[in-house]
């Protein structure tokens, strides 16, 4: 009745898991803004290095991991896969869960997973600054954390809700030496443009990136970071589903469940497209997406070619979409506030490999609360909601060994539990008319 199971640093991926060419179908190609062509690596090295354009494109299903990114995975790598004995005791269920505890990350979260080699890369190749997005500030603290391993600088654009509700994340990404600016700003044409708009405007996290990328674009020394959506993203962060399998080998389990959390994808894809090639194969696996009702990308947008930011700076890509200019309403899940996602995870689920489901703050926090009050952990907002799935799935009673990517702690969203706890949370259902109105913009490329 092991609680934790652990593996040693020599257990750590040698490479990484690239699920492009294991796809049940070719994956619709990005779509310059300008010529309504496909994309090609030109295209990208204005704000990318060419070695992670490269895994963007790549069609090699195992990608090797650089030592010297091994030898920084190992200040936290690899992470615990627990068991919750003490929640499933609690729920009464003869199910058996299980996480993959991401939040023992410096940064306290699944994202240094991707942050650490797209520093790494960018340093090989004589890049001096990287300029990110990040919503609820999981991402930002990583890249932050990753840039101060390798010496580069490093400017963050946060949506301004959550720079105003989280701003320990603002002082731990400061502590690692980035320069963090509430977005929208006067920084930025994008920027500006959208305050002359709406002054009092929240932000996004497509506003953010039109920033970001901005920033890049326009700065010789400058490359961007992404911290979710794109390929190679995704591909860094399935270090944490092939721990996983090892783990449950250990074990003695094979998963009937594999849940996480989606606002763009990169969680979410880290632990479940590891087992997406089993599932194909023909194993009885179900691979559960979780998003809020109040931004529900897989489970209410449509299926089409969108920017990914708000502005339009990005390539256009084949995506469930809520629309680009969509502004969700201003929840604590500050990182699931995305209207669009990842074009692999977006795929797969009109596919139907992947399942998508929906859930209010409320249910969310509840969730969070029994958790927290049972295995101890207090979990991101973010990261609530696949507990949430992974709670009402084990209370079928299935007998089922269900694993869900515990993605990041909630020590810096303690505001976010003093409204529940107080009574004050409200939960958004998403504007179905905001929402067809976003989407009557999206340029036609189809």
């Amino acid at each position: 009745m092991e609680t934790k199971i652990n593996l040693t640093e020599r257990e750590i991926p040698s490479r990484w898991y690239n699920i492009t060419p294991d796809l049940p179908e070719q994956l619709p190609p990005p779509i310059h803004p300008g010529t309504g062509k496909p994309i090609g690596p030109a295209d990208l090295s204005p704000i990318f290095p060419m070695e992670l354009i490269k895994q963007e494109v790549s069609t090699e299903r195992w990608i090797d991991i650089p030592d010297d990114i091994i030898e920084a995975y190992k200040i936290y790598r690899p992470t615990p896969l627990h068991r919750a004995h003490r929640l499933e005791k609690a729920l009464g269920t003869n199910a058996r869960i299980y996480f993959k505890n991401e939040s023992v990350s410096p940064a306290g979260s699944h994202k240094p997973n991707t942050a650490i080699p797209q520093a790494y890369f960018n340093m090989k190749e004589g890049v001096k600054r990287l300029s990110t997005e990040t919503g609820a500030g999981q991402w930002g603290s990583s890249i932050a954390l990753a840039c101060n391993i390798f010496g580069l600088r490093c400017t963050v654009y946060m949506v301004k809700v959550s720079y105003e509700q989280k701003p320990y994340r603002k002082i731990l990404m400061q502590t690692w030496g980035a320069a963090v600016h509430p977005s929208p700003t006067n920084l930025t044409q994008a920027g500006k443009k959208i305050l002359s708009e709406d002054p009092n405007s929240q932000g996004s996290l497509g506003i953010a990136i039109s920033e970001a990328v901005e920033d890049a674009a326009t700065h010789e020394d400058t490359k961007y970071s992404l911290g979710s959506v794109l390929n190679h993203v995704l591909l860094h962060q399935t270090v944490i589903g092939l721990e996983t399998k090892k783990q449950l080998e250990l074990a003695g389990e094979t998963p009937d469940v594999v849940i996480g959390c989606v606002g763009g994808g990169s969680n979410f894809a880290g632990l479940a497209f590891p087992f997406v090639p089993d599932k194909l194969k023909g194993k009885d696996i179900r691979l559960i997406a979780v998003e809020p009702t109040a931004c529900p990308t897989l489970t209410k947008g449509v299926y089409t070619y969108d920017f990914g930011d708000t502005v339009g700076l990005t390539p256009l890509v084949k995506m469930y979409t809520l629309g680009h200019t969509f502004m969700p309403p201003g929840i604590h899940a500050g990182g699931l506030r995305y209207h669009g996602d990842a074009p692999q995870l977006c795929l797969l689920v009109k596919n139907k490999v992947i399942e998508a489901v929906a859930y209010p703050q409320n249910p969310v926090f509840e969730a969070a609360i029994l958790f927290a009050r049972t295995e101890g952990l207090i979990p991101a907002p973010e990261t609530a909601h696949a507990i949430r799935c992974a709670i009402d799935e084990a209370k079928k009673n299935k007998n089922n060994c269900i694993v869900f990517n515990y993605s990041g702690h909630g020590h810096f969203d303690l505001a976010a539990y003093d409204n529940y706890l107080s009574g004050k949370l409200e939960d958004y259902e998403y504007s179905e008319e905001k929402i067809k109105e976003a989407i009557a913009k999206i340029p036609k490329f189809e």
